[in-house]
């Protein structure tokens, strides 16, 4: 393995401090609020022992109102964050900024085992500045995606040291290895996906093995013609390991969670609750919609729920194109990669396991969860992305007549990731600041609307928050939060008459009970 150098080492911190500085003067916005200033878990008053009992908000993991969000190592921080400088946000948006730097070094650490010294660092780089990180690392709560990045990849690159030179299995490389995979699960759920990037890296990439030799292999041996080859049942060994390991951190988290999954409304995710086959097209297309936001994050958003994405409840929807183009192209790669042994399919197999394997948990494909896109939940899968752009650096720059033109396009890249990343930044500076840029990507939210009208609220602005609280009514008719927020801020207004019309439609929206009605015992009377 190519060690990382000093000189590479500060070259990333370098561009992640520049990329990074200035959301050391943003606030706690967003979900920051609920995660920090109102959970009693960083409270030195709090016993220790809660943070294994709540989940991420501070809620019991028992309570149905709980989200389920299991991550006690990255709440652990922010207790310490508090303890040396209780609320100030300074110190929160530094400690990301830092964790950001290590996990960008441990990726590079990771790009040298398939790529070359200038292409693994070309990822690093296009990692250290992509825009779509900036809601991991500007945003505090973004903190869990990159502790559990760090357990992530130490995780796999310890696994990487479990094959001996003698191609022996040494045992403890795959120790540190599970340990390591049960505290990224304890910082994100999404860690404990590395253990399958461990296993397509042992198969497809220590092993050789390609599809076709896999199949023929696994064909003679059920057929009885031969017995399994040494190496081959080594390698199985070691992967069963990792799976008994994989299932019995499965079984404690279902335990912890008490075998209950959150409950979201269809404003959290209106696919979620949507009839077939309008939630299979919806939720397969948001699977290009991730993509492009990798390809081109020039517009961001901080919330995609509710109406930000309406709904493909069509085959003829012309959005069918775009899910059919992606699993196109993912198959043409997958097929490349897979069926053959040279050192660019080992480097397309693995790009493709660490953007499709960490993705799969938050995808809605297998089961619901409380967003439609979420852009800190690429923060993993875009390392991947940026293994797939620095390979095909590498085999453009190598043709002479290219050369030139290859790393003028990686420049251009890099430096306006970096600008729109640092300009991204400020927009998480205050809760209004994040909301009113969140408004000129996506006009069909009516959570964005009625978020910048409790910003102006907060500073008693009761005018002009009417204006988005009426928004949101006539983006979202049926939104019952709306009506009341139009409702209090008429009072607020001293407009009493429309404040009790706006009170009457938000409790005429709510669910209506039918009324018990207790028969007579006696025969004739109803």
């Amino acid at each position: 393995m190519a060690v990382v150098s000093w000189k590479e080492i500060l070259l990333l911190t370098g561009l992640v401090v520049g990329c990074y500085w200035n959301s050391l003067s943003c606030g706690f916005v967003f979900d920051d609020v609920s995660a920090i200033l109102d959970n009693k878990d960083l409270r030195p008053s709090t016993p220790l022992r809660n943070l294994f009992l709540n989940d991420f908000w501070g809620t019991p993991m028992a309570e149905e109102r709980s989200h389920k969000s299991y991550r006690p190592l990255t709440v652990f921080t922010f207790r310490m964050n508090y303890l040396f400088s209780e609320l100030s946000s300074a110190s929160y948006h530094l400690l990301n900024v830092v964790l950001h730097a290590i996990v960008c070094v441990l990726f590079l650490r990771v790009c040298r085992l398939f790529l070359d010294k200038t292409s693994s660092l070309v990822a690093a780089l296009l990692f250290a500045v992509h825009p779509i990180h900036t809601e991991a690392v500007t945003g505090v709560v973004g903190r869990a995606e990159l502790l559990s990045s760090i357990f992530l990849l130490a995780a796999f690159l310890a696994y990487t040291k479990s094959t001996g030179a003698d191609h022996s299995i040494v045992w403890a490389p795959i120790a540190l290895t599970v340990v390591l995979v049960a505290a990224a699960t304890l910082c994100k759920e999404q860690g404990i996906t590395v253990v399958g990037i461990c296993c397509v890296h042992e198969v497809f990439v220590a092993q050789g093995f390609t599809l076709p030799i896999l199949l023929d292999t696994l064909r003679q041996v059920l057929q009885g013609k031969d017995g399994f080859p040494y190496t081959v049942l080594q390698t199985l060994l070691k992967l069963i390991v990792l799976v008994i390991s994989t299932l019995l951190l499965v079984i404690i988290r279902v335990q912890v969670i008490q075998s209950q999954l959150p409950v979201f409304t269809r404003f959290d995710n209106p696919a979620a609750v949507s009839p077939t086959p309008t939630r299979q097209l919806t939720f397969n297309y948001l699977l290009p919609v991730n993509a492009w936001l990798l390809l081109n994050p020039s517009e961001l958003c901080c919330d995609w729920t509710m109406g930000t994405i309406p709904l493909v409840e069509s085959l003829f929807d012309l959005r069918n194109l775009a899910t059919l183009l992606f699993y196109v192209f993912l198959g043409l790669l997958a097929y490349h990669s897979l069926r053959y042994r040279h050192s660019s399919a080992k480097t397309v197999i693995m790009a493709l396991s660490l953007i499709v394997l960490p993705f799969v948990p938050a995808s809605n494909l297998f089961f619901p969860v409380g967003f439609v896109v979420a852009e800190r939940v690429l923060y993993v899968p875009s390392m991947g992305f940026c293994v797939l752009v620095a390979h095909g650096f590498k085999i453009v720059s190598h043709k002479e007549h290219l050369k030139k033109i290859s790393w003028l396009i990686i420049g251009v890249l890099l430096t306006t990731h970096a600008v729109k990343t640092f300009n991204r930044n400020w927009d998480w500076e205050s809760e209004y600041t994040l909301f009113t840029s969140a408004l000129k990507v996506n006009k069909n939210n009516a959570k964005l609307w009625n978020n910048v009208g409790h910003a102006l609220e907060n500073q008693n602005n009761y005018a002009m928050a009417l204006r988005y609280f009426l928004q949101a009514t006539r983006v979202q008719p049926d939104d019952i939060g709306a009506h009341m927020n139009v409702g209090r801020t008429y009072k607020n207004l001293n407009k009493s008459k429309e404040a009790e019309d706006a009170y009457l439609v938000a409790k005429s929206l709510m669910p209506q009970f039918p009324t018990v009605v207790k028969h007579s015992s006696e025969k004739g009377h109803s």
